[in-house]
């Protein structure tokens, strides 16, 4: 093992759980279905109950999108094409529907105007249980579900996301409870029929791994998604060394090292994690310091801390590293494509930090646009032990403002077809 990968491993393996207490004696003997029931009614930790309440809440709201004082910015986004690889795309989401039986396919396919598109979270209990689960699948089914992905994604975002799925498999192995928490447990679901020419889309989402992607033509976004580790790194196993999220972490670190003082004190807006200044809400256990996450379409974001426009050309090669590392996800000329559109509107994006900023200080930091929104957050322990966030367990997300979600803010652009599905936008 690496040095600095030992390091990391020392760190989290000092806060593994006690499994004789009742939280992991019962997860272990549930399914993924069980353990889902039993956080719906309540027998799960209240604040965590009264989460998915919330979230309830939440969904039942109208769709409108991100935004930063609750109005849309319009004609943001234009259809265009992205090049991506649309008949491959196509073909390999009809091959799963070719594998599947009758009851498999009803469960996985959705109209492209469904409000399921919302549905994702990102905890390991299934509170939506929509689609195809990939632990109780066939083999050649979750190969074949495992190829859109790859079909889809460019080939360094596919990695991470298989790296994710591995990573999730090695904390239910940690916490040995493999049947709620293992790599393949992530749900597939399709909206719309695959096509080259019409809307349509897919959602693959399950523990510290969720995405969400729409397409029409040659058009695609990739948003919201959410992407975390608990920890970081596989330490152990036939998958050791796998590790993820280090690279956001390092880059937003050098860049808000590499301001000037004065700059630093306006980019840092809270000096505390869990600082006492912040207003109530601004906080919850959750969440913890982002703001996007799941059910959170709809959230006002005022932005805070600094313009980038003030960068300069070192800063703008460490923002614009960031930018290509949570865009990873698109495939090549779309992630091009996406990254000239935040360029367009360098002058209105913000970069925001909470915690410290030395080499050893967990933090968080966002940058924020009109075109586009991400954050970076260390969170403290859900299954490890730590009470305080440490860098070994890591969210991060993306959502694009003013509608980008989903593909909301271009559905209205797509001509319609008399009596074609996804005609008309109904949320």
């Amino acid at each position: 093992m690496a040095e600095s990968n030992k390091v990391e491993a020392d760190s989290f393996r000092q806060y593994l759980p006690d499994l004789s207490i009742p939280r992991f004696t019962i997860m272990k003997e549930q399914d993924a279905h069980e353990y889902a029931t039993a956080f719906k009614t309540g027998a799960q930790p209240p604040w965590l109950h009264a989460l998915y309440v919330h979230w309830m809440k939440l969904f039942a709201e109208p769709f409108k999108g991100v935004t930063t004082d609750g109005k849309v910015v319009p004609d943001l986004f234009k259809l265009q094409s992205d090049e991506i690889p649309i008949d491959k795309i196509v073909s390999t989401a009809n091959a799963v529907l070719d594998l599947v039986d009758d009851v498999q396919r009803k469960a996985l396919l959705y109209h492209i105007d469904s409000p399921e598109w919302r549905t994702w979270s990102n905890p390991e209990f299934l509170l939506s249980d929509k689609g195809l689960r990939l632990d109780e699948i066939s083999e050649e089914v979750r190969a074949a579900i495992l190829a859109v992905l790859q079909a889809t994604l460019s080939p360094e975002g596919y990695e991470k996301a298989v790296a994710a799925m591995r990573i999730n498999g090695f904390l239910g192995d940690l916490v040995e409870s493999p049947r709620v928490m293992n790599e393949f447990s992530y749900n597939f679901v399709l909206f719309g029929k695959p096509s080259t020419d019409r809307p349509w889309g897919w959602s693959f989402y399950g523990h510290h791994l969720c995405l969400n992607v729409f397409f029409y033509k040659q058009q695609i976004f990739i948003s919201p998604w959410f992407t975390g580790a608990e920890p970081n790194l596989i330490d152990d196993g036939k998958y050791a060394g796998t590790r993820i999220l280090h690279v956001e972490e390092q880059l937003g670190l050098d860049l808000m090292q590499s301001l000037p003082k004065n700059l630093q004190s306006k980019t840092q807006i809270y000096q505390k994690m869990k600082d006492p200044a912040m207003a109530p809400g601004r906080w919850n256990k959750d969440d913890q310091r982002h703001l996007c996450g799941a059910y959170r379409d709809n959230r006002i974001v005022p932005n805070e801390g600094i313009l980038v426009s003030s960068f300069d050309e070192a800063q703008k090669k460490l923002l614009y590293g960031i930018f290509e590392q949570y865009l990873l996800f698109l495939p090549a000329t779309a992630r091009r494509l996406r990254i000239e559109q935040v360029q367009a509107f360098e002058a209105e994006t913000y970069f925001s930090w909470i915690g410290g900023y030395d080499d050893k200080s967990p933090f968080y930091y966002r940058l924020q646009s009109p075109v586009i929104l991400l954050e970076f957050d260390h969170h403290s322990g859900v299954f490890l032990t730590n009470d305080e966030p440490a860098k070994f367990h890591i969210h991060t997300l993306l959502r694009t403002p003013n509608a980008g979600d989903y593909g909301f803010a271009i559905r209205p652009l797509i001509p319609p077809v008399e009596g074609a599905e996804g005609t008309h936008i109904v949320w």
